[in-house]
């Protein structure tokens, strides 16, 4: 599974921003997929959203319910992050995730800077 990520950049505080990846490969195989954040000076990556195949069901960040929303177009392999009322915390490198069984998959990740 490949996964690539666009629509990252720099908005004020209060803006919004559309994160989308494109997922090529055995995509049918993919079990959950999600978007992953590092902060500046953070040495790990930390959950923002993610929504399981099939049912759908998703999961969100405490830091992030009512603002952000995660989206999966199965037919277009395409998973997006709608990012609204962003704040100058949310400035990270967001990566794009897809699980298959135990195995991981990441994207080269976006950055995305709020300025305040």
């Amino acid at each position: 599974v490949q996964l690539v990520e666009s629509g990252g950049g720099l908005v004020q505080a209060g803006g919004s921003l559309r994160l989308s990846c494109a997922a090529s490969g055995t995509t049918s195989n993919i079990n959950e997929m999600g978007w992953y954040r590092q902060a500046p000076g953070e040495k790990q990556r930390e959950l923002v959203a993610t929504i399981i195949s099939g049912g759908g069901n998703t999961n969100y960040a405490d830091a992030v319910k009512g603002r952000f929303t995660i989206s999966r177009d199965n037919a277009k392999n395409n998973l997006d992050l709608q990012m609204n009322s962003l704040k100058p915390e949310d400035t990270a490198v967001y990566y794009c995730h897809a699980r298959v069984h135990y195995h991981n998959y990441w994207g080269q990740g976006t950055q995305v800077t709020v300025s305040s």
